[in-house]
């Protein structure tokens, strides 16, 4: 099923600082969207909003023209999974204890994991290749493993769309490659990939649908190789920056040349 992602004209504000102004933004779950922005632009705010996280004082998030922040967390949980850019665990819990969480959407309130559950959390860890993790401490592995295992418990919700907050920050560049892989993967499966993203060359490499945001807004929408030209780029960053065209790839090279 397509998903239509809705944001209309929000406001959000924080000790009365206004961190989202007058937002609009349009997403079809068919492709994979990307948002760019610098830091503190209001990125992560904004997913945080569309979870229902963050209270918006203004606007409406819609679900295929529904209400999205009139239902309840479970019911949204069926729709969308988010995953945060930061998740310390505060206990040394198994990784598939930890993909088991994403089934509670899926149980009863006092209901305990059946097998059914416990395979397919293990589906998902073996699907994203790290089914010989099951038995470890979530505490014990790597970051690139904790996001993969991050991403096997949304997957366990079986939503239709996933909500990524930098989710390559802490990857290294083989990580950040193969990730971009799974994205791929998963648009091929049809689940939505919304996620927002400091590298513009990841949005050339997904061949996306990218959004600017910047001081609080949506700025320009479009196709990512419309979006992320010098001009506005170096508009949004406020640094000099170059695209180029390298082999069949075009990339992003800040700085003179």
């Amino acid at each position: 099923m397509v998903l239509i992602l809705n944001i209309k004209n929000i406001d959000f504000s924080y000790s009365e600082k206004n961190i989202i102004q007058d937002l609009s933004l349009r997403y079809d779950s068919k492709k994979t969207m990307c948002i760019l922005g610098a830091n503190g632009t209001g990125k992560s705010t904004l997913l945080k909003c569309i979870m229902g996280e963050n209270k918006i004082q203004k606007g409406q998030i819609l679900i295929n023209d529904e209400d999205l922040l009139a239902l309840n967390p479970r019911e949204r949980a069926r729709k969308i999974a988010y995953i945060p850019q930061n998740h310390h665990p505060s206990f040394a819990f198994k990784v598939i204890d930890v993909v088991l969480m994403g089934r509670t959407s899926k149980m009863g309130y006092f209901a305990t994991p059946s097998k059914q559950d416990t395979a397919i959390a293990m589906d998902y860890l073996d699907y994203l290749g790290i089914a010989p993790l099951a038995q470890k401490a979530y505490t014990d592995i790597s970051g690139g493993e904790r996001q993969l295992v991050m991403i096997a418990s949304a997957l366990s919700q079986e939503p239709e769309m996933l909500l990524l907050d930098e989710p390559t920050a802490h990857l290294d560049f083989g990580n950040q490659y193969r990730f971009l892989e799974l994205v791929k993967k998963l648009q091929k499966e049809g689940i939505g990939i919304c996620m927002t993203t400091h590298f513009p060359d990841h949005a050339l490499q997904l061949q996306s649908e990218t959004a600017l945001m910047n001081h609080g807004k949506i700025v320009e929408t479009g196709t990512a190789k419309d979006i992320i030209t010098e001009d506005k780029l170096r508009k949004i960053y406020g640094i000099e920056i170059h695209v180029e065209n390298i082999g069949h790839r075009r990339v992003c090279v800040p700085g003179e040349i």
